[in-house]
């Protein structure tokens, strides 16, 4: 993987923590300068740009929420004026509100809409341009297997991540004659801050139900976003490549 995205340029939300920051490296390590997006955590995003230097690459802090258009666009001028051009979106950022349908509230409803699939749409939307006149682009939707098969307690993250795949589809109908590829990831359960506090029960369950029998790691996610930025998947778009050790099997 090594030099295969040299001095490419990329755009990666939700990029400080998690597979946000896993995908940063990744492609730093694969050659790519990298404007991290971040929101509430600019220790652990100075932390990140520190790494990227340390592997010979730049990086660039944006914070601010993808869910608001200023934040989409100055993404995209923040890439231009610091490196020329734009060459990858990694629309990673996303959020949970939890809970059962009859006990979900209005404002959780509208905040994982608002940031999980608006913020799809307003970074994706930001950036097309740029991308359509350098006839050059790959648009990377980081979505979920919750997305394919729904999940108890997660109507709203569902409904978000189906939406993922489904905008994943069309716009890359509409972009493909301009060499700009839109795929979607979709991982399953990977081993994060947010799943190292479910209960030992929920674990052993899962483990029953994965066919690998073992969470997955960011660095999996990482490196199947890496492909899909690199010049390997110039005739891969409108794809969800799911990432879930077999959980999923359609």
């Amino acid at each position: 993987m090594s030099e295969m995205l040299q001095d490419m340029v990329a755009i990666v939300t939700g990029g400080s923590r998690g597979i946000g920051r896993e995908i940063c490296l990744t492609l730093a390590e694969a050659g790519a300068d990298i404007v991290i997006n971040f929101i509430d955590d600019e220790d652990e995003a100075k932390d990140l740009v520190r790494e990227i230097n340390e592997l010979g690459r730049k990086a660039v802090l944006v914070e601010g929420s993808v869910a608001e258009a200023a934040t989409a666009q100055t993404l995209v001028e923040t890439a231009i004026e610091n490196f020329g051009r734009v060459d990858i979106l990694v629309n990673n950022a996303g959020i949970t509100r939890d809970n059962l349908m009859l006990r979900l509230k209005e404002e959780d409803w509208d905040a994982v809409l608002n940031t999980n699939l608006k913020g799809i749409y307003l970074c994706s939307k930001a950036v097309l341009k740029t991308m359509m006149k350098q006839h050059f682009g790959r648009i990377i939707n980081i979505a979920s297997v919750v997305g394919l098969t729904g999940n108890a307690g997660q109507a709203n993250y569902a409904a978000a991540k189906a939406g993922v795949i489904g905008l994943t589809k069309s716009l890359a109908r509409e972009v493909a004659s301009r060499q700009v590829l839109v795929n979607a990831v979709a991982p399953g359960y990977i081993e994060t801050k947010m799943t190292e506090n479910l209960p030992q029960a929920i674990k052993d369950d899962l483990m029953q139900r994965i066919p690998l029998n073992r969470l997955g790691k960011p660095k999996d996610v990482a490196n199947v976003v890496a492909f899909l930025a690199s010049p390997a998947a110039s005739y891969i778009t409108g794809q969800t490549i799911v990432v879930d050790g077999g959980m999923v099997m359609q």
